[in-house]
């Protein structure tokens, strides 16, 4: 009987030592700041598909792409030109640090008649909250998950012109 509780009592012991053990190897994160957006900050999957502008106002593609370097740091940003549809469109590599980013809608006549599927915040001709599409959701006002639009200082000819960006 004696070797019962004996075994009882190491088989006890042991298991509360491992317990306690895996107690001390586990960092203690409660003291640990939760990491929250900022102004400023964007999220890369929400840019995927933001509409580019030129100086005019005219739309001359959207963002298909971002490149980023081994630091972290987005050096180029790929750019959808032309085509319908996904067909005949035209990828060119440009420089983050030359895009102006935008929180307003474009300010233009076809602004109120661009398709609700192809605006970057559908609904919202004129104000900074509209309606979720089918990739973002809704935001409001004080939200700035993704900018409303990009400014690239070209024509879409010259875009064209410029060398494909290909995918290796």
């Amino acid at each position: 009987m004696t070797s019962k509780y004996l075994a009882a009592a190491l088989l006890g012991t042991t298991l509360l030592t491992g317990a306690a053990y895996a107690q001390s190897t586990t960092p203690d994160r409660s003291n640990i700041n939760t990491a929250v957006h900022r102004d400023g900050e964007w999220r890369s999957s929400k840019l995927i598909g933001v509409n580019v502008y030129n100086d005019n106002n005219e739309k001359i593609g959207d963002i298909q792409e971002l490149i980023v370097d081994k630091s972290g740091k987005v050096d180029n940003v790929v750019l959808g030109v032309g085509g319908f549809l996904g067909m005949g469109e035209h990828y060119v590599a440009v420089p983050m640090e030359k895009l102006k980013w935008v929180n307003t809608p474009v300010q233009t006549s076809s602004t109120a008649t661009t398709p609700k599927e192809k605006s970057p915040n559908a609904g919202s001709a004129g104000t900074t909250t509209g309606e979720a599409r089918a990739d973002r959701p809704a935001r409001a006002a004080d939200e700035k998950w993704y900018p409303d639009h990009a400014i690239y200082n070209a024509t879409k000819d010259q875009l064209k012109a410029m060398p494909q960006f290909k995918y290796n």
